[in-house]
């Protein structure tokens, strides 16, 4: 059974930073393509980042481009998210999924004064 567990999200100021961990079993996270998406109240799933296996490909949606970095580690089977310079528009529910659509509960990160 694939499991993801995002952890690391909270309340912070605008400017802030933070780190977003998912980690992984239930499948060979080595050979899998991982993302980041987000859904913001009343809003649709935003996908805001992705890697690929082994780190070589990797994707940022405009609105986090150079704020954003997606990295991973296989042999931790985790999954993460360095998100810095925040901002309101931010504010979201934080899921990382695997390119199959599996999807862990979510970790929410508030972005606010």
């Amino acid at each position: 059974e694939v499991q993801l567990v995002e952890s690391g999200g909270g309340l912070v100021q605008p400017g802030g930073s933070l780190r977003l961990s998912c980690a992984a079993s239930g499948f060979t996270f080595s050979t899998s393509g991982m993302a980041w998406v987000r859904q913001a109240p009343g809003k649709g799933l935003e996908r805001v980042s992705a890697i690929n296996s082994d780190s070589r490909s990797i994707y940022y949606s405009d609105s986090v481009k150079g704020r954003f970095t997606i990295s991973r580690d296989n042999a931790k089977n985790t999954l993460y998210l360095q998100m810095d310079s925040l901002k309101p528009e931010d504010t979201a529910m934080y899921y990382c999924t695997t390119s199959g659509g599996a999807r862990g509960q979510g970790t929410q990160v508030t972005v606010s004064s």
